[in-house]
Parts: C-alpha cells; structure tokens; sequence
C-alpha cells in the first residue's frame, strides 16, 4: 500500500487544534478512564508485526492537556459497557491522529461514555501507529523552537509532514477487521448481538473505518459504518457489493475533509450502498465532542437518530 501524507497531516494539525480552539465539554465519566476492562485485539504475537524499538508512551498536549497516545505496536479494545444494552448493539471507535498519535480521550473514551450512557455497549480501538521520537518534548516542543519562524507550542511535530512507513494504514486496517471478529466471537458474553455492529472512526480513523467496512471479505465488515471528517484519499477505491449502510458528517468549512467525503459519499449512492452524508455548515476539521456553537455540535445525536432509523437504539425482541 502506498505511503501517505494526508492523515499525517490532518491528525496532528486539526483534530488537536480543535481541543486548543474551543472548550471540550464530553460527558461526564461514570468511571475513571483507566480502570475500563482492556483486552488485546490479537491473541499472542501481532501478526506482521516486526521488533520494533519504539515504546508506547501517553502525553498531554502542552497547551491544552488533551491526552494522546504514541508509537502503539499492541492493539487493544477498551470495554464501555453499559449496565443495560436492551439494543444489543456495539459500537467500536478508532480514534484519529494522522497514524502517529491517538486523540484517546476526546475521539474515543468521551465517545464510549457518551455511548454508554445511552445504553450501547462500546469499544475503543487502540491501533498500530507509525513511530515516533521516544521524548515527549522531541514530539511536541513545549516551547516554541528557537529560531523556527511561526512555530508553535503543542504544534505539529517534526516529520508530521512526512509520508508515513509503507503498511503503516494496511496494520491499522487489518487491526480493525480483527477487533471486529474479537467483538463478534464474544457477543454472547457482552451481551450484544454480532449482527448488530457499528464501527466509527475520526479523520485518520475514519480512514480505517473505510477500509474495514470495504473488505474484501464480507465476514469482516461491519454492520453499519460511520466515518466522521474522514474517508479514503487518493483515487477512489472500488465499492464492493454488500457494502454496509454508512452515516458520513464533515463540516463544510473542514479545509481537508470536506471535499474527500463528499467524494466518497457520492461513490457510495452510485453503488447504490446506502449513505447518508450530514455536513455541517461549520465545525471545522476534528470538531470531536467539542462545543463550536455550531450544528456540527449536535453530531452525534444526528449518529443516534440514524442508527435508531434501523432500529439499532432499539430493544431486540429476537435475533435473526
């Protein structure tokens, strides 16, 4: 697969900035973060998955504590499972950072929660990412660099602009379809149905989430599929037959998202797959669970209402 520069870009510049910009006001934790079940995405070794010297590390951008995770080589799933899921449906959440960072908290553990405390069991997907400075302060400078014109505090890092290892998407794909078969194989012992799946991802993310729901296999897919401010870059890939209903948001002002999921929502009507594309008039790009005062502050309610349209907030009344 080919290198690419796009969510190296996008994960690091935008969807961070938005937590700089504007005020997070995700829902408040029923649980402290790091006490939720985690169990790993593949049993024993990572398959492909070469001695790489990095270690995983978490950090706090320097200018607005926002916690992000670097150099993951260990897939996990991080369990939000709520007291009662009448629905039975499932959620699994890949959070976005251009495949060199995870926006953990405000692009997946405040989504679980949110999730969870509306009764649907949820997951959050920590993927293989590309390797980072081990030094937190090499990553991301807590001072401006001397020296560097416009260089920022908590700023894109260097070699953000970089083209990301060969495989690096390829890992965080084949992560995903496997998380997919973790929750499947134990549906009965979390109380959810396999059928009733959604994988949902945010810019980098959101491009995994288009991989896995574009499979070759149709057994990896998911359900349902909701790419937020993301989609595949470059020439389109082909749509195969079966493709899962998928619900698209982006902002109209998002200078890097906008006009890639626009593109990739209109190769899904043609082959007749079934989307629904919200863009909203602002937001920007990363609007997470961020307030913008803005529609794009409501999309996740428009995710609910959509899955609740298939009957997915719903209590399941008998399994296929």
């Amino acid at each position: 697969m080919k290198a690419l520069l796009y969510p190296a870009c996008i994960g690091l510049m935008c969807s961070l900035g938005g937590g700089i910009a504007y005020a997070q006001k995700p829902p408040r934790p029923s649980q402290a973060f790091d006490t939720r079940p985690v169990i790993p995405v593949w049993p024993g070794k990572v398959p492909g998955e070469p001695n790489r010297s990095q270690h995983e590390s978490g950090m706090r951008v320097p200018t607005d504590h926002v916690r992000i995770l670097r150099n993951v080589t260990t897939p996990t799933l991080t369990q939000f499972l709520p007291k009662s899921n009448p629905s039975r449906t499932a959620v699994i959440i890949a959070p976005g950072g251009g495949f060199r960072l995870l926006a953990i908290e405000i692009e997946g553990y405040s989504v679980a929660e949110w999730f969870a405390q509306h009764g649907i069991a949820a997951f959050v997907l920590k993927y293989r990412l590309a390797q980072t400075p081990a030094s937190d302060e090499e990553f991301m400078p807590s001072h401006p660099p001397v020296g560097v014109p416009g260089a920022a505090v908590g700023g894109p890092p260097p070699g953000a602009m970089a083209p990301l290892p060969e495989g690096t998407e390829r890992n965080a794909v084949a992560d995903g379809i496997q998380a997919i078969k973790d929750v499947r194989a134990n549906a009965s012992q979390w109380g959810i149905s396999p059928d009733r799946i959604v994988f949902m991802g945010f810019s980098a993310g959101a491009v995994l989430t288009s991989g896995v729901m574009l499979a070759e296999n149709v057994a990896d897919r998911p359900n349902f599929a909701a790419p937020i401010y993301g989609a595949p870059f470059g020439p389109m890939p082909g749509i195969p037959a079966n493709t899962p209903p998928a619900f698209l948001a982006v902002a109209g002002d998002d200078p890097l998202a906008a006009a890639p999921v626009i593109k990739f929502f209109d190769a899904l009507r043609a082959a007749k797959a079934q989307p629904e594309l919200h863009v909203f008039r602002s937001g920007h790009h990363g609007f997470s669970m961020s307030e913008r005062n803005g529609t794009s502050d409501h999309w996740i309610d428009e995710l609910y209402w959509w899955m609740g349209s298939y009957g997915l907030t719903k209590p399941l009344t008998g399994e296929k």
